[in-house]
Parts: structure tokens; sequence; C-alpha cells
């Protein structure tokens, strides 16, 4: 992935396999961020395949890849903050609804029909995280701690009943506390939505650590090694990248 003079991703080569969670790591500017963003459809790519399940991503729109079962939450924020939280998780399910503005118009219990369906399905989401988030499903997400948000926006996500499913940097703004409870939140994913894969951009080692099956290391938009936890942890490549080359200083 080039932009301008600016190459992003060079030569990378990246095999996930199904439901095993990856995890993706390299200092800042390394092209994490960019590889979910060329995988979801959000850059084009300027050479190379995004295969999934054998089909070619590289030239579909993101609700194009959101509809062959990739979903995915952003460093930052993208909640719908004016709305509430069942709300935003109800957006997630939109690609996945039938009902037509002629339905709306002519034939609402359908639509009525659909949406309460899509309601249950929701808080029955939230509740696998956080009853109290159930509960509180007319709350302004503006009004949540961080912790929360995070949750409805992966909530958000796995409304689209992915099979893929990309986190970045879940943990960024929490608390200690906050963190420890999104590992549990993930392994709830693992095993309320069997067979999902996952693949989890992260700063924070302790949460690679305890969640990853395998770690990938990104540098320079490269690709610089890949294995356990503790593998990499011990490799003298992964060290200089995050600490830089030791002058004997």
């Amino acid at each position: 992935m080039s932009f301008g003079g600016l190459t992003a991703l060079d030569q990378v080569d990246l095999r996930v396999h199904a439901g095993e969670t990856v995890g993706l790591i390299g200092p800042n500017g390394a092209g994490k961020s960019t590889f979910f963003n060329v995988v979801t459809g959000i850059y084009a790519p300027s050479g190379g395949q995004v295969l999934f399940r054998g089909d070619d991503l590289g030239r579909l729109k993101s609700h194009q890849v959101v509809r062959r079962g990739i979903a995915r939450t952003f460093q930052n924020n993208r909640l719908f903050w004016q709305l509430s939280i069942l709300d935003n998780v109800l957006i997630g399910m939109h690609l996945r609804q039938k009902a037509t503005l002629a339905d709306v118009i002519v034939r609402y219990g359908r639509t009525r029909r659909e949406l309460n369906a899509c309601a249950r399905e929701a808080i029955e989401i939230l509740n696998h995280f956080s009853p109290d988030l159930a509960a509180q499903h007319s709350r302004s997400v503006l009004d949540l701690p961080q912790g929360d948000r995070r949750r409805v926006e992966i909530c958000r996500a796995l409304a689209s009943r992915p099979t893929l499913l990309l986190l970045d940097e879940p943990s960024a703004g929490m608390s200690p506390d906050e963190t420890d409870k999104l590992m549990e939140d993930i392994a709830i994913v693992r095993r309320k939505f069997s067979g999902i894969t996952i693949v989890v951009i992260e700063h924070d080692m302790g949460v690679i650590d305890k969640i990853a099956d395998r770690v990938v290391v990104f540098n320079f938009g490269r690709k610089l090694t890949e294995g356990t936890f503790a593998e990499i942890a011990r490799d003298p490549a992964v060290v200089e990248a995050y600490l830089g080359e030791d002058d004997g200083a």
C-alpha cells in the first residue's frame, strides 16, 4: 500500500487460520491500521491480493467486505454519539435487514416485526458482555465510560455476524481494571460466537500475551516475524524494533 512516495505496506504476507486469535503488534507507524484499512476496503491496495475464503477482496467497497463476513472496530471510537446504546448496535445489522422503503410505507407491520427481532438480538449480544449495558440500552453512548464505549463498538461489529473480527487498539484509553475486563470480553466472544476468527492490534503486551494464539510483528510496513508470544518476546529483532538498537552506552 503506497501513498505517493510513501510505502505503508511492503510485501506483507500474512495468513490467518479459521478460529484462531492473532495479535498484530509493532511500533507506531509500522502499518498495522493501514493493513486493517486495506482488508476492510477503506483503502484499495496498490498491489497484491487480499484473499478471504479464496475470494479477492482487494477492490471491494467496505459494505461489500462486511457482507462477506468481516467486521471491525476502530482505534478511535466511531460510535454515533447522539444515539442510544441499542441504536448503535442495531446499525451493525443494517446490511442484514430485508425491509425496503416500500415495506416501511405500505407494509409497516413486516418492518416492525423485523426491527423488534433485531432489537431482541442486539440486547442479547449486549447481555453477553454486560447485563448492565443491556438493561440501560436506551442510554446515550455519550454518557458511557471508555470501557463501555469499547464494549458497544465490539457489539456493533458482532451484530453483522462476522466470521472474522478485526479489533484495532481495543484497550486504548482504558484503565488497568477496564483492560482486564476487556480480556474477559474477548474470551466471551470466542466462547459465545463459536468458530469466530479474531485479529487484534494492541500495544498492551499483557493483552496480547493473554489472548493471542499467535503474534505477528510489523515494522516499517513489513512483516518482521511471527510466532507465539514467548517466541517473539525474546526475539532480538523485535526488541530492537521496539527499543532501538543498543549503542553500548
